[in-house]
């Protein structure tokens, strides 16, 4: 249910529309690597969250375990 997992939901939404959906992978292990990639590198490093102030999940935690 959406509003049990909402923050999952939101996720896989984000990487479906701003990843998957833009590329043509040309194997399962392109994927993984380009879809890793966007995680680590652009959801957690570049993309501000409304849920954290607006704020990256990586400035959010710098600035909560200072």
């Amino acid at each position: 249910c959406p509003w049990e997992n909402g923050y999952a939901e939101r996720l896989i939404r984000t990487l479906k529309e701003e990843e998957v959906y833009l590329n043509d992978y040309q194997d399962i292990h392109e994927a993984r690597d380009r879809i890793g990639h966007f995680i680590t590198q652009v959801y957690h490093q570049k993309r501000p969250h409304s849920a954290l102030g607006y704020l990256t999940p990586a400035e959010f935690e710098r600035q909560n375990l200072s």
